[in-house]
């Protein structure tokens, strides 16, 4: 089963604070590691000869090299702005993964029903009461008081397509009243699966804190694996290391099943935070017999494919197949792209042949990652064939079309789809006008975007995350750093879940080019007052701001120290030019 561990990709290690995995129960510690601990202190585990997925993530934890670069290295070392696009749609494309079905959220049926018609016409009544009613706690429980009252069925049925439809629209706030309201009513059986959405809603919408106490006051009967993976999936979500291997610790405490998607959400993680722990989870899987998933291969590629390791993914995909697994559509998808971003387009155009097939009409699940991916390679005349081959299309199909004319600068053909798209459609939700906001910010026409957005106010849409992402951009785009600001601090009041991370980093690295410590600073602390974690990727762009304005800075390595975080050589090289106690040869000469 255990494939890979010859590919891997040489790079100058940085020490890294000491993870280990005790071996005798697979869990996690943050504390030294000691004679028998399997981790970064001591010597590399024993591997046994049939584990080469594990051998081929090894590294060397003390010599002069690693296999593994770690995030902090990559980030600083960013390439073109279309590799970063990639890389932002890889981490897309992860988030959305693990889908609330995966999760265990959702009725399974249900959930897979309505994963494959996401069209449906119209919504269902119970749905149709919580989004038409306002957001008020109490018009919300009034209104569904009330729609009981009229005699309508509160079937199980009823119920999962309401809290699909309303996660799909990203409206966790609403989920989480009709949660609150449906827990209120004693007709209705709560299960575990019940308990663990309103965790992950919590999580969402009211934080992390909120979540962990509310979990206190489930029954113990319901505390089951879903509740806590849940947890940890948010977690993840917020790239919080420490709390996430917390929560894995207590899983284990808890003698819970140490299952594949727990393993998957540690990946996930440390593929953005440590790659250098990833084999460390890949030795947790082996020694609990945890089979890994197509997810983790996709995980595995993508990891690979970051640091331009070619031949460890192909490895990687070799091993897959040789356990009995073929590539899907996600997995094909992930490999195209990372092809596309190590500059193999002709590879990267295999990959796209076989997922066309021979009948592209007759094969319409792939046109939507199709017309994404043509656009990074650049290709006009490919993703205007793919459209072309969407007869009647789908909603996802024409926002992707318009994300990807954007992408090519063909504003007016992103228009057309738009134009039609509001034509067939006659009340569409945020998201779809985000799509077209997003082509006028990345080409910088302010006044069509702001047209946009007024579309959206007349439409009563409400603008999620998503859309002040786009807002905040646009205005960035058109040089009205100071009109982003603001724009920023008015959504992190109105939305009832925080901004996006990207959107603070967007503010984040303009202040940091201008060389506004003051402000820089300010988006920092905002950052960790809703609840990002500070990682390497902040205190990269914060240093950044006070090389530019070449003023001094103080306490900067207590920092890091502080929140665990060990400078790479690139950034320990720049903090030097700003370090305000730097030894120079008149300050040696002077001691």
């Amino acid at each position: 089963m255990w494939a890979i561990r010859r590919a891997s990709v040489r790079i100058r290690s940085q020490p890294l604070p000491s993870i280990t995995i005790h071996a005798c129960d697979a869990k996690f510690d943050t504390s030294s590691s000691y004679t028998g601990n399997i981790g970064f202190g001591g010597p590399s585990p024993p591997i046994s000869d049939g584990s080469l997925l594990l051998r081929n993530f090894s590294f060397q934890a003390r010599g002069s090299q690693s296999l593994f670069i770690g995030y902090h290295s990559f980030s600083s070392q960013a390439g073109s702005e279309s590799e970063k696009e990639l890389i932002k749609e890889a981490d897309m494309s992860e988030s959305e993964s693990e889908s609330e079905n995966e999760l265990g959220l959702l009725d399974t049926e249900e959930g897979i029903a309505e994963t494959k018609g996401r069209e449906r016409k119209g919504l269902s009544g119970l749905c149709k009461v919580v989004v038409e009613s306002s957001s008020a706690p109490s018009n919300v429980k009034n209104a569904l008081d009330k729609w009981v009252e009229e005699g309508h069925e509160l079937s199980r049925s009823e119920i999962s397509h309401a809290m699909f439809e309303l996660r799909r629209r990203r409206m966790y706030g609403k989920a989480l009243q009709l949660s609150e309201w449906l827990e209120s009513q004693e007709s209705i059986e709560i299960s575990e699966r019940d308990y663990a959405s309103r965790v992950d809603l919590i999580a969402k919408v009211r934080g992390m804190q909120k979540a962990e106490s509310y979990i206190e006051k489930i029954p113990e009967s319901f505390k089951g694996e879903i509740v806590y993976r849940t947890l940890l999936a948010n977690c993840v979500l917020n790239n919080d290391t420490k709390k996430a291997e917390n929560v894995f610790n207590k899983m284990k405490d808890l003698n819970l099943p140490v299952t594949v998607f727990a393993c998957n959400q540690l990946l996930l993680l440390y593929k953005r935070t440590d790659k250098k722990k990833i084999a460390d989870v890949l030795l947790l899987m082996e020694k609990e017999n945890v089979k890994p998933s197509l997810f983790t291969y996709r995980l595995l590629i993508e990891t690979k494919g970051m640091v331009h390791d070619i031949t460890g993914m192909e490895q990687v995909l070799e091993t897959m197949k040789a356990e009995g697994l073929e590539p899907d559509l996600r997995l094909q998808s992930a490999l195209a792209r990372q092809y596309v971003y190590a500059g193999m387009n002709e590879k990267a155009r295999d990959v796209l042949k076989e997922m066309e097939g021979s009948n592209l009409n007759e094969n319409r699940g792939v046109c939507s990652s199709l017309l994404q991916i043509y656009a990074s390679l650049g290709s006009v005349d490919d993703v205007k064939r793919v459209w072309e081959a969407c007869n009647n299309p789908r909603l996802e199909e024409c926002m992707n079309a318009i994300e990807a004319f954007g992408k090519l600068k063909k504003v007016e053909e992103a228009e057309a789809v738009f134009d039609l798209m509001t034509k067939k459609w006659n009340r569409l939700s945020a998201k779809y006008y985000t799509s077209m906001l997003k082509v006028y910010a990345n080409n910088k026409m302010l006044v069509k975007g702001k047209e946009i957005v007024k579309q959206m106010s007349e439409s009563g849409c409400r603008l999620g995350p998503w859309t002040w992402d786009a807002l905040v951009k646009l205005y960035i785009e058109s040089g009205e750093i100071e009109k982003a600001d603001s724009i920023l601090n008015k959504a992190s009041k109105q939305l009832s879940m925080k901004p996006l991370f990207s959107t603070y980093m967007l503010l984040l690295d303009q202040y940091a080019k201008k060389g506004d410590v003051h402000n820089a600073e300010k988006i920092f602390y905002k950052m960790r007052q809703v609840g990002y974690v500070s990682r390497y990727r902040q205190y990269d762009s914060l240093l950044q701001a006070y090389i530019n304005a070449k003023a001094p800075v103080y306490g900067f390595r207590e920092r890091l120290r502080a929140d665990n975080i060990f400078p790479s050589k690139t950034l320990a090289e720049r903090l030097v030019l700003v370090d305000a106690f730097k030894k120079t040869a008149v300050s040696d000469l002077l001691d």
